[in-house]
């Protein structure tokens, strides 16, 4: 019997259960409450929308000819057959829970997910022990990006089939997106264990060593996969991927090359490859690969509409151009300098991007329209995202628009802070890590580096951080100079930022949007870099052409950060030297 007092928290958690998937359990919540409160609509609703698919209750088996069918297209990788054929026998064999579970296994494949949830969802009600179809939905909420819901299931799986290698696999990939890599490892050789020739489960633990930077592990796991599976043309992207980490760039490239004459349209083969050309300053030849990012099974952004595509030849006056952003504040402010070359063109120039960011935007150009969503009452004549406007501009090395500063700092924003600095000694605002994900792998470094640089005399370190990494401000044991918390606590993303930066004689930081930032703003800025970076930076030079008032400090040796920090500190303390004698 249920009180009136646990109504809510029994509603809170039935809704709960179905967020993540587990209808099983949430339709057996939902039977108690009505139970209880009959009347109760809510309860009422949700309990009517989990069977509202499923027409009959009992298990149904369909004729085993016409279920073989199903599996043999499966198998041949022609889904849209098989989701044509198994949405006619669901029709009619509503309580065939293996029909079901095919047609939502077949529909995630080819990306129809939302679908594929109903289907499978429909399979575990009616057989709530089917351990594949829970498998299934751990690989359908996987893609939607629902981790900790794909987890679940996937253990749910293992947990009705503990010798289900492959779901041991695919939790092992999905605690790796989370960053829990021991974890990840664990699974995946506990998948090995079961099943030791499989081919993907190496490869996944190959990407997973990579993340750790296990880079000759993850090299071998990656060999391992393909030689159980030399057709496989995933196998040997991975592995031109641990291969760049490594810095063996011209194997990677032999290895991307390999993945697409396997499969010639392999998106992120294509993509991968582009940051080897430009990472050798090959603009030309990387920028137009890099256009295979639209084109990923998890694209970064949205293909432009085929009408709405520019050439970079087609006439723009009067007409208007819609940009909209993707990936990260680093590669908008990056990026943004193009904007003024559309108008200079005579386009009528839109930005889409987050409205936090249209104050530094906006310091620009006031020309450029900002709106932080798509217009559907507007005509649109030519539309790109913005990352692909350097490619459609035919950049190469010469040619990069590179006039700094390009942004500017609100001059009151920039008096107000000044009165929080020492005038008398040498600012350098620092930044140590960016947001962690896969994309920041190996940029980041301890906060703790800089306590060499703290004592070169008269210096003033400030803390440009926020976010993910400021916790290391308790465990150092230099001055630094903090902020508070107001800074940039505002909805106007490096308002605050910007205007620090301005006052500071120099920038020192790692890989992230704040390099960005003080790049565009014009500020003398000395970047930490990876020994192989991204791919903006190129190698070797210790210059950036994508901001000439910039300095590049390289890694030798992978990882190793303090050989950077040495020279940091050597040419910092050369700086001051050479600023006093013109004082």
């Amino acid at each position: 019997m249920l009180a009136n007092s646990s109504l809510k928290e029994s509603l809170m958690k039935a809704k709960s259960h179905v967020k993540r998937g587990d209808f099983v359990e949430a339709q057996k919540l939902y039977e108690t409450i009505l139970k209880n409160f009959s009347n109760n609509i809510r309860a009422q609703q949700a309990f009517g929308t989990i069977n509202k698919p499923i027409q009959s209750s009992e298990i149904q088996s369909p004729p085993q000819e016409a279920f073989s069918r199903l599996v043999n297209l499966y198998n041949q990788g022609q889904m849209e057959t098989v989701i044509e054929q198994a949405e006619a026998l669901t029709a009619q064999y509503p309580g065939a829970y293996v029909v079901w579970n095919m047609l939502g296994a077949s529909r995630a494949k080819v990306g129809m997910l939302e679908k594929a949830l109903h289907a499978l969802n429909n399979s575990i009600l009616l057989k709530p022990d089917y351990a594949d179809a829970y498998y299934n939905l751990g690989y359908t909420l996987y893609y939607l990006e629902k981790l900790d819901e794909a987890i679940e299931a996937y253990k749910k799986s293992i947990s009705l089939k503990p010798d289900y290698a492959e779901a041991y696999s695919n939790l092992g990939v999905a605690l790796k997106n989370q960053d829990k890599l021991d974890e990840a490892i664990e699974a995946i050789k506990k998948s090995i264990s079961l099943k030791p020739n499989d081919a993907e489960a190496y490869s996944n633990l190959g990407v997973a060593l990579k993340n750790q930077g296990k880079f000759n592990e993850s090299i071998e796991a990656h060999k391992k996969s393909i030689l159980l599976r030399p057709s496989r043309a995933e196998a040997y992207n991975n592995l031109g991927n641990a291969l760049k980490e490594y810095g063996r760039l011209e194997d990677a490239l032999e290895n991307y090359n390999k993945s697409i004459s396997l499969k010639p349209d392999y998106a992120e083969a294509h993509c991968n490859m582009s940051y080897i050309y430009n990472l050798y300053g090959d603009l030309k030849k990387g920028l137009e690969l890099y256009e295979w990012r639209q084109k990923q099974q998890k694209p970064p952004v949205r293909a432009p509409k085929k009408n709405l595509i520019w050439d970079g030849v087609k006439p723009l006056s009067g007409k208007n151009f819609l940009v909209y952003e993707e990936q990260g504040l680093g590669d908008i402010i990056q990026f943004c300098r193009y904007l003024p070359l559309l108008k200079q063109r005579g386009a009528k120039v839109i930005f889409k991007v987050k409205k936090k960011m249209h104050s530094i935007l906006d310091t620009m150009d006031s020309d450029i329209v900002l709106v932080d969503s798509f217009l559907d009452n507007v005509h649109i004549d030519f539309e790109s995202p913005i990352m692909s406007l350097p490619f459609l501009f035919n950049t190469n090395l010469d040619t990069i628009p590179a006039k700094i500063p390009y942004l500017f700092s609100n001059d009151d924003n920039v008096m107000s802070w000044a009165k929080c600095f020492t005038r008398s000694t040498f600012k350098v605002g620092i930044c140590w890590q960016g947001s962690k994900n896969k994309i920041d792998f190996g940029r980041s470094f301890p906060l703790s580096l800089f306590k060499g640089i703290s004592k070169v005399p008269n210096i003033e370190l400030i803390s440009l951080h926020k976010g993910e990494g400021e916790n290391q401000i308790k465990d150092i044991n230099f001055e630094l100079t903090t902020l508070g918390d107001d800074f940039d606590a505002g909805e106007n993303a490096f308002e605050d930022t910007a205007a620090v930066m301005m006052n500071c004689d120099l920038i020192i930081t790692s890989d992230t949007a704040t390099a960005h930032l003080a790049g565009a703003l014009g500020c003398p800025t000395w970047v930490a870099l990876k020994k192989v970076p991204d791919w903006r930076w190129m190698l070797e030079q210790n210059q950036s052409p994508w901001y000439p008032n910039m300095k590049l400090y390289r890694q030798k040796e992978l990882g190793d950060w303090d050989h950077v920090f040495e020279i940091i500190k050597r040419d910092l303390e050369s700086l001051i030297i050479q600023e006093k004698r013109i004082k």
